[in-house]
């Protein structure tokens, strides 16, 4: 098994948390893992994204150009990695925030939308969070507990308080998934 996964969006969307969250969960469930971020000149509402790499073999480089999966947030990053997925893999896209549509045919492409989402569970902030759980649904790559408990390991154990939410966001993210498959 090997996941070459390219998350994409504007600072400030969670963009390095989600990275970070899956690269803790691989080594929790003791696979071979990178995590190499990418920021724009801005601090917030530039653009970021992170490449991360799980496998059962050691990964030889953490440079991602050729992905199974990616993540996008927003529509420049939509615009930047949709045909960086090779043909066959997984397309995540967040339809609260990009109303296009993906032109590929040779891959899963699954419209989530995360912000509405979020703004029901009463944050917007963890849309990222509602993403990563579709993708975690989807791909089955590591378990939802393992995300959480590397929660803390990401945000401190000053924010263990949010895990609940966080929680709630990628059972969402993930539901989504299961209705798009039971329809």
């Amino acid at each position: 098994m090997e996941e070459k996964l390219i998350i994409a969006g504007f600072g400030g969307q969670g963009v390095m948390a989600m990275g970070q969250l899956l690269t803790y969960s691989g080594m929790i469930e003791d696979k071979n893992v990178s995590w190499l971020p990418s920021y724009g000149p801005e601090m917030r509402g530039g653009t970021a994204n992170c490449s991360v790499i799980l496998s059962d073999e050691p990964v030889g480089s953490p440079v991602v150009t050729d992905s199974t999966a990616s993540i996008v947030l927003n529509k420049p990053s939509l615009d930047k990695f949709e045909n960086s997925v090779v043909p066959g893999g997984k397309l995540f896209i967040n339809s609260s925030l990009i109303d296009k549509k993906s032109v590929r045919n040779d891959i899963d492409v699954y419209y989530i939308p995360a912000n509405e989402i979020a703004m029901e569970l009463g944050n917007d902030k963890v849309a990222n969070m509602v993403m990563l759980g579709a993708f975690l649904e989807a791909t089955k790559l590591v378990d939802i507990e393992s995300i959480l408990k590397a929660f803390t390991k990401v945000f401190g154990e000053n924010k263990a308080h949010l895990v609940p939410l966080n929680k709630e966001a990628l059972e969402k993210g993930a539901e989504t998934i299961r209705n798009r498959c039971n329809a």
